[in-house]
């Protein structure tokens, strides 16, 4: 196993996280980048068709300011609304902050929901909210308690095509997104590096020290010479079961789908351009480059979203960054005719208080946020929900993050109601809180 060191966040919550790197090899113990890939066995044990369709999930980590986003007040005090100016977007009436500029022009291709909230102002127990459907119990355990919805795609659905991981973490894993009494073979198979550099590679693709193809061919022959011995003795399927994952992990290593697939210098330069050429704008296309190939689940982690100090000044730095990268995905999936299959979510843990604190920030608000959710065959170009007047609390048609996660269990045709076995031997739902976001489906 490979651990390889990348960025370091700071958080105000004191805690650093560095971006940890493990990608499993074929080492001089076998495959064990199998295990990643034993996730192809659920669906495949009850004979059902692997579905096609597929989310990205855009993580902005740390909580986004609504107001300086998707939800700014104009008509509100100034210790409220910000300096910031607003913009007109392509629905009639309906305004985002200048920030926003790129995703305004292409509103009728996104649904905003401004009436998302929850009872925490925690980074730990919102993130766990947001990308399982379920609270941290404990606000200290960094580790999840419940699988994240990437790993659950993972062990329901797997890949939708051979020789590409089922869930993908661009470049890192998200805050909560592992799985827990689901097994380590369902977290993320993870890109690290900076997709914006010109050296970028994924190491997790290739061999190790001097093990060349034609070692490999070797190394195949004599698995494949013990697995025949070893099925004469094998009574519980056992071997054969060992032999998928083994044949899928040296498809992954050896075969050209995901290699190719996470070759981002193999797009144009004139689409490059249009993403940006920041490591946001190449990350969210390397997240289109593998959905194509096949993954089924990709979060991207985009982080440094914390503002409490200086928002409008770290607002002008990261926000046109995000703000183009996204509308060039969008207008990406549109242009591909991917629109209907490709679900697009973007939501942090919790937004920003209504004013303005003494350091020119915003702090921890979970009582309320906004989301925005594009492509899936949902009903897009309109705002859902709307906030009091100093974007405090949900004025109407208010959502919890859950709902946000049901919509997305629907587009992929998981049921929410099936129940997965935690270690202490209890069943436990995909989701408690089932209801989907009504107006978009």
């Amino acid at each position: 196993m490979l651990k390889a060191t990348g960025t370091r966040f700071d958080y105000c919550d004191g805690i650093q996280r560095r971006d940890f790197l493990r990608a499993g090899f074929l080492g001089l113990g076998g495959l064990s980048l199998a295990e990643l890939l034993k996730s192809r066995a659920q669906a495949a044990e009850n004979g059902r068709p692997t579905p096609k369709r597929s989310v990205i999930f855009i993580e902005l980590a740390g909580g986004p300011t609504q107001f300086e986003t998707y939800d700014p007040k104009p008509e509100a005090p100034a210790e409220y609304r910000g300096p910031l100016g607003t913009v007109q977007t392509a629905l009639s009436g309906v305004r985002f902050s200048e920030m926003m500029v790129e995703q305004a022009k292409i509103a009728d291709r996104l649904a905003v929901i401004r009436s998302m909230h929850h009872n925490s102002g925690s980074h730990q127990t919102s993130s766990h909210l947001t990308q399982t459907g379920y609270y941290l119990r404990d606000r200290q355990n960094r580790d999840n308690e419940l699988p994240c919805i990437g790993s659950i795609v993972d062990h329901v659905q797997g890949p939708n095509e051979k020789g590409v991981p089922g869930y993908v973490a661009i470049p890192r894993i998200m805050r909560y997104g592992q799985a827990a009494f689901l097994g380590k073979g369902h977290n993320p198979f993870e890109t690290g590096g900076d997709p914006n550099k010109k050296d970028f590679k994924v190491q997790n693709l290739d061999l190790v020290g001097n093990l060349n193809l034609e070692r490999l061919d070797d190394r195949r022959a004599l698995l494949s010479s013990l697995d025949e011995s070893r099925r004469v003795i094998d009574n519980r399927g056992v071997g054969d079961a060992l032999d998928s994952f083994t044949r899928d992990a040296f498809e992954l290593v050896t075969g050209d789908r995901a290699r190719n697939a996470f070759d981002i210098a193999q797009e144009a330069e004139a689409v490059r351009d249009r993403y940006g050429r920041h490591t946001v704008g190449q990350s969210l296309l390397l997240a289109r480059r593998l959905i194509e190939a096949g993954v089924a689940f990709v979060s991207v982690r985009v982080g440094g979203w914390d503002d409490h100090n200086k928002l409008v000044q770290r607002m002008k730095t990261k926000a046109p960054q995000y703000d183009r990268g996204v509308a060039a995905l969008i207008d990406d999936l549109y242009a591909r005719g991917m629109e209907q299959d490709v679900l697009v979510i973007a939501m942090g843990e919790f937004g920003r208080t209504p004013r303005f604190n003494r350091n020119a920030g915003r702090d921890h608000w979970g009582s309320l946020m906004s989301v925005m959710m594009a492509g899936g065959g949902l009903n897009v170009g309109q705002i859902v929900g709307s906030s009091n007047s100093r974007g405090e609390v949900p004025l109407d048609n208010p959502y919890r993050p859950e709902h946000v996660l049901a919509t997305a269990y629907r587009h992929l045709g998981i049921d929410t109601e099936a129940t997965f076995t935690d270690h202490a031997g209890r069943p436990r739902y995909v989701l408690e809180e089932r209801d989907v976001v009504h107006e978009l489906v």
